[in-house]
C-alpha cells in the first residue's frame, strides 16, 4: 500500500508494483484539482501517516504517466489509471513489499468477498484523511447492476463494481487503492456516491486492472 502526498498531505492511495514504479488513479493529479506546481511523494510502509513511523519509505515521484485514452477533469473514469516512476527504488522490507498483478482480463465473478485498503475520508465531505490505515471487506456486483445505476460513467468492459452494506465503503482519498480478491489486486478505487459513500443505492467503482496489463507492461518495459 502506497500513500500519495501532495506537500506532505494525503491525496490518494496506490500500488508498488516494482521497486520504482506506483499504479494508482489517473485523476489524483488532474490539474483541474491542482494549484500550482506540488511535490508529489510516495510514503510507503506507512500505518500511520501522521507519525514518522520507522517502517516508512518516503520517495520522489521523478514523472507521472497516465493511460493516453484518459480524459483530464471530465469526470470519465473509464481510462483512469496511471503510473508513477519513482526518483529511486523502494527498499524492500517486512513493511514493503512488491504487490503482483493479475493476469490479463481475469474473470472476476459478481457476489464474491474482496477487501480495500486505504487512508481515506471516515466521514465524507470533512476533507480529512484518515491517520490510520483502515481496510474493508466488500462484496462485487455484477455489472449490468452498476450499469443500470451509473448509466454512461460505468463501463463494463474496462470497470467493477462492489456493494456497500450501509456502514462500510471506500471513500475520497481512497481512490487508486487496491481491491484484493483471492490475494489478487483485480480493481482500483475510481468513484463513489458523492456525500455518502455508503449508500446502498450507488455501487462503488473500480477500474478493472486487468483490462490494462499489456499497457502497464509496455510502459515499464520502456524505462
Amino acid at each position: 500500500m502506497v500513500s500519495l502526498q501532495f506537500n506532505k498531505q494525503h491525496t490518494c492511495g496506490g500500488m508498488l508494483i516494482r521497486r520504482d514504479f506506483v499504479l494508482t488513479s489517473a485523476h489524483c493529479v488532474d490539474a483541474c484539482g491542482l494549484s500550482g506546481k506540488k511535490r508529489l511523494e510516495a510514503v510507503l510502509g506507512a500505518h500511520n501517516i501522521s507519525q514518522k513511523e520507522q517502517s516508512q519509505q518516503r520517495i520522489q515521484v521523478k514523472k507521472w504517466i497516465k493511460h493516453p485514452s484518459y480524459q483530464e477533469c471530465q469526470n470519465n473514469w473509464s481510462f483512469d489509471i496511471m503510473l508513477l516512476k519513482l526518483k529511486t527504488k523502494a527498499k524492500i522490507t517486512k513493511a514493503v513489499n512488491l504487490i503482483a498483478l493479475p493476469e490479463e482480463n481475469d474473470n472476476i465473478p459478481a457476489n464474491q468477498k474482496c477487501s480495500i485498503a486505504g487512508w481515506g475520508m471516515t466521514v465524507p465531505d470533512k476533507h480529512r484523511a484518515s491517520n490510520v490505515l483502515k481496510e474493508v471487506t466488500l462484496k462485487l456486483q455484477f455489472s449490468f447492476e452498476c450499469k443500470n445505476i451509473w448509466k454512461d460513467y460505468f463501463d463494463s468492459k474496462r470497470m467493477i463494481c462492489s456493494v456497500s452494506d450501509g456502514k462500510r465503503a471506500f471513500c475520497q482519498g481512497d481512490s487508486g487503492s487496491p481491491l484484493i480478491c483471492d490475494n489478487k489486486p483485480q480493481g482500483m478505487a475510481a468513484y463513489t456516491a458523492s456525500g455518502n459513500c455508503a449508500n446502498r443505492k450507488f455501487p462503488e467503482v473500480y477500474v478493472k486492472i486487468g483490462y490494462f496489463i499489456s499497457w502497464i507492461k509496455k510502459v515499464i518495459s520502456s524505462r
